[in-house]
């Protein structure tokens, strides 16, 4: 490698399209990247303050950069992703995977065998795919198989020995699977035909297969041969009922590739949907652990050629989300409305599925890596300094104004703490004042936590919007932790999510799994603080209507209450049978005082 110094390097690159390679100090090839302005792109990594991590390590390894110049920024898309795979840089995202797919192959021979297979032979047969699972190729053989009569030896049918006579026909074409080509008992150009109808089928195109049996329908008809007639119409059913069930969007959208994505912090999931006729011959999620923070645009790029290669795809449009560039000779449409929008959100709806269960194996199989992702997405959706790893969220509850208490609930790694939960019953507050009651609270837990020394959260949510939130905040200023701990408000009505000093609330997306975390702290503090005011408040009505009796203690009005139920049935009992619960004496002064 050149001991030129990096400085020098960057100083010399070109103004044009081309790929980028950056070395270590062993030489070793540790990135690719491509670019439409190669001294632009390039020269960014030294110029800017790179807030993820991974990058700054890239950045400090990197001693030596070799370029390869291209006409245009689509001739630097396909030969970045030639060398990623050839080479393997530890810093790029690898898109190839070690899984082999099924085809369908239509044998190079004479009355060919259709069947599936995971090996391609270079022998000139035909193969159509691959598909993503077995389970998709058996199902269209047996669509096709259900239609078409096609052998499944493997004789060798030549001419010669077929009129040789050597071989004979077996149980399959007794059966009525076959038309037995064996003993020349079907036409070499009536089974070629099927096999054409059957490539168009393959395909996604049912037009040629159903205009000819219905024509061959009409003909037996007129021949009063309805038997064979039904036969026919039966295979009629079958295309007809196969076509509907594949047929998802407007029939005249054929020959189209679809790409969408969905990613988070540390993976992306694109899906690539294949039409053909306004069926979907193709389905395929594709998940991408990101290395260097990647955006949604560049890894849709990389995806589009690697899927595209892997799959053979010859389809000359693509229907993307969004704008990014592709090789040359494509079309691509951002779809606004109508069928082509619909077919854009199925896909995106397929990538967010398989992303979902991709989390739910993780929950089960890792678990800490599951909380690793989401504390990352907390961090980047909240705009915080670290992860929230520990959260504590407030919360008021007076009904009507009486008994006014609050509640503090505790997650750790996004999960309820309960052992650490708190309810306080409010000393300073006259009457029911929501702000005063939040800023007293806010002031006592974390005044406790610093006279303890115990650790304080890094995110702490008030429920509320901007009163409560400022309320929250005087406290913090008094403790001297205002811009130590992050601090949000959340607005119930629209889910509004408030920052110090921040008019404008945000709003995450409903499906938005740290919005969750914030709803399932907020519920939780809401229902731990209504159950203590409640307990509260029950506690209240004993002491005002039986504590207020001379000689009736609390163990006694307990007691009568969880006899009776209720006050009101105390008040209505006659005297021996609170003499049964409580004793006489008890009894009579209870009786006398109500009665």
């Amino acid at each position: 490698m050149s001991q030129i110094p990096l400085k020098i390097q960057l100083s010399t690159l070109p103004k044009t399209p081309g790929v980028y390679q950056f070395f270590d100090v062993n030489e070793k090839l540790i990135y690719v990247g491509k670019a439409k302005n190669l001294k632009k792109r390039v020269s960014s990594y030294f110029t800017k303050n790179h807030e993820y991590g991974k990058t700054r390590v890239l950045v400090k390894k990197i001693v030596g950069i070799k370029h390869i110049v291209v006409p245009s920024e689509s001739d630097a898309l396909l030969l970045e992703n030639i060398l990623i795979k050839k080479h393997r840089p530890r810093y790029n995202v690898l898109l190839k995977d070690d899984k082999s797919y099924p085809f369908l192959c239509i044998k190079n021979e004479r009355f060919p065998r259709i069947f599936p297979t995971r090996k391609l032979v270079k022998d000139g047969s035909e193969y159509f795919g691959p598909y993503t699972s077995m389970r998709t190729v058996r199902t269209l053989l047996d669509l096709i198989k259900s239609v078409y009569p096609l052998r499944t030896c493997n004789y060798h049918l030549s001419q010669d020995k077929i009129e040789s006579g050597k071989y004979k026909v077996c149980l399959e074409y007794h059966l009525g699977n076959c038309m037995g080509p064996c003993e020349g008992r079907q036409y070499e150009e009536d089974y070629d035909r099927q096999i054409e109808d059957i490539r168009q089928i393959i395909k996604g195109n049912f037009k040629s297969s159903l205009n000819y049996f219905k024509k061959q329908m009409k003909v037996l008809a007129d021949e009063m041969k309805f038997e064979a007639a039904q036969r026919i119409k039966e295979k009629i059913d079958v295309l007809e009922n196969y076509q509907v069930k594949s047929t998802i969007v407007n029939p005249k959208i054929s020959n189209v590739d679809v790409f969408t994505i969905v990613s988070d912090e540390a993976l992306a999931y694109i899906n690539f949907l294949q039409l053909s006729h306004g069926s979907i011959v193709r389905s395929h999620t594709m998940e991408i652990k990101k290395k260097l923070n990647e955006s949604d645009q560049d890894l849709l790029q990389l995806a589009i050629v690697e899927i595209r290669e892997r799959f053979n795809s010859e389809s000359k449009e693509l229907y993307l989300p969004f704008e990014v560039i592709v090789p040359q000779g494509l079309k691509v449409t951002t779809p606004k409305l109508g069928d082509k929008k619909k077919i854009l959100e199925l896909s995106e709806r397929n990538a967010r599925f398989y992303r979902q269960e991709r989390f739910n194996q993780i929950k089960i199989i890792d678990p800490d890596r599951h909380t690793d992702r989401i504390m990352a997405q907390m961090q980047k959706d909240l705009r915080l300094k670290s992860e929230p790893r520990h959260i504590e969220c407030f919360d008021n509850s007076n009904i009507q104004g009486t008994n006014p208490v609050a509640a503090c609930v505790v997650f750790k790694d996004g999960r309820p703490s309960k052992k650490e939960y708190r309810h306080y019953n409010i000393k300073t507050v006259d009457g029911p004042d929501d702000f005063a009651s939040m800023e007293e609270v806010v002031f006592r837990r974390y005044k406790r936590l610093l006279a303890e020394n115990e650790p304080l959260p890094q995110l702490i949510v008030i429920d509320g919007g901007k009163g409560q939130l400022s309320s929250a905040l005087k406290s913090l200023d008094k403790l001297d932790l205002r811009g130590k701990i992050a601090i949000v408000g959340i607005a119930k009505k629209l889910e509004e999510i408030y920052f110090p000093g921040d008019s404008i609330p945000l709003y995450l997306n409903k499906k938005s799994e740290s919005l969750k975390i914030i709803q399932q702290l907020r519920n939780e503090a809401h229902r731990f603080g209504i159950t203590f005011h409640r307990n509260k408040r029950s506690k209240g009505a004993i002491k005002s209507e039986l504590l207020d009796i001379d000689g009736i203690g609390h163990k006694t009005a307990e007691e009568l209450l969880k006899s009776f139920k209720s006050v009101k049935r105390v008040k209505e009992a006659p005297m021996e049978k609170l003499a049964e619960k409580v004793g006489l004496a008890k009894a009579r002064l209870i009786y006398e005082t109500f009665n």
